[in-house]
């Protein structure tokens, strides 16, 4: 249920309204827009509420949202989210691009490729510390050394670096190194990590779960919404279908239908969307065609030898040239690279 106030409400009336639903043991998601401020209800709402909170002073109109997911839909937020990292704007006219390997291996490689993405024009740094795996005997991240790697890297290039966290109890230790938490496909549904990154206040990509629906994606995100925190990105990165020749199925058409139903900014994810270091470049196109705001891209010195995902990792070359390839679809789409004149 969403509250419009109207143009001349005050801010005591604005207060008023939420006191009112703080008493009626509902809670509510102030939002001020260019045009009108708008409260989303959240809780457990009933046909007569509408009733009592239109006489409220300064309301002018109370309408119910027909979607489960409330904070993260167009109907609360017609405007589309910004979400500020550094000097990046993720969510504008600009796109961004992410990259760097899958886990920290070393610090060789750490830095190598964070020179190598940051001088073929990346905007930001990537790389896992804490890594889940399917299987336990594979390689799961350095943690804390990782960590340390990830901010010595920031330090050097200036690029903003994301890391996946992986337990609520490591929120705080990650956020104190990343600029933004990755929430991976494993946790997608994780709620009490969820609610633990949205309490940090840091950026938080929510990537969609590699069997979720776009409905349970965008309730995952009003977790993290709930808890105050605005700054949610979400992160098309593949699902998995009965086609086995990729890895995973990447749904280009998700990337459309959430810029409909969300005001939430979206990252592609064609390394993990397919699994196959020579379809990253067709997909990474298709996906700033169709919409994205920006890519995410798996890249390592030597794929061959990368102890995480070297199926799916570009080399420096390879990167370089997908940068380059990039450029003229942001224009065609009416967009440009961040960074760019």
């Amino acid at each position: 249920m969403l509250v419009i106030m109207s143009k001349e409400a005050g801010e005591g009336e604005i207060e008023g309204v939420l006191a009112k639903l703080t008493a009626l043991d509902l809670h509510g998601h102030l939002s001020r827009g260019m045009e009108r401020t708008v409260i989303g209800v959240i809780g457990q709402t009933y046909p007569e509420l509408r009733d009592t909170l239109e006489l409220l002073p300064g309301v002018e109109d109370v309408i119910p949202i027909s979607r489960p997911y409330k904070l993260s839909s167009r109907e609360f937020q017609p405007e589309d989210s910004l979400v500020k990292v550094g000097s990046l704007t993720i969510g504008g006219n600009e796109v961004v691009v992410i990259a760097g390997p899958c886990a920290t291996e070393t610090e060789e490689q750490v830095m190598s490729t964070a020179r190598a993405v940051k001088a073929a024009g990346a905007h930001i740094f990537r790389g896992g510390a804490f890594k889940p795996s399917t299987s336990p005997y594979q390689f799961r991240g350095l943690g804390k050394e990782g960590l340390r790697m990830l901010a010595q890297a920031r330090k050097e290039t200036g690029l903003p670096i994301i890391t996946e966290v992986l337990a609520p109890s490591d929120v705080d230790v990650v956020a104190q190194y990343a600029d933004i938490l990755q929430i991976g496909t494993r946790n997608m549904q994780n709620f009490v990590l969820l609610e633990e990154a949205g309490n940090s206040q840091k950026p938080v990509m929510l990537k969609r779960g590699m069997s979720a629906t776009i409905q349970e994606w965008l309730l995952s995100a009003e977790y993290i919404l709930a808890r105050g925190n605005r700054k949610v990105i979400l992160c098309e990165r593949g699902i998995r279908t009965f086609e086995t020749y990729t890895r995973n199925t990447m749904d280009i058409s998700a990337i459309p239908i959430v810029e409909k139903v969300s005001h939430l900014p979206l990252i592609a994810d064609p390394s993990h969307g397919t699994g196959k270091w020579y379809l990253v470049a067709p997909l990474a196109l298709a996906a700033v065609a169709a919409g994205a705001d920006g890519l995410m891209i798996e890249v390592h010195p030597n794929p061959d030898q990368a102890l995480k995902d070297g199926a799916q990792s570009l080399t420096f070359d390879n990167f370089a040239r997908l940068m380059q390839q990039v450029a003229p679809v942001v224009a065609a789409v009416g967009r440009k690279l961040a960074g760019t004149l």
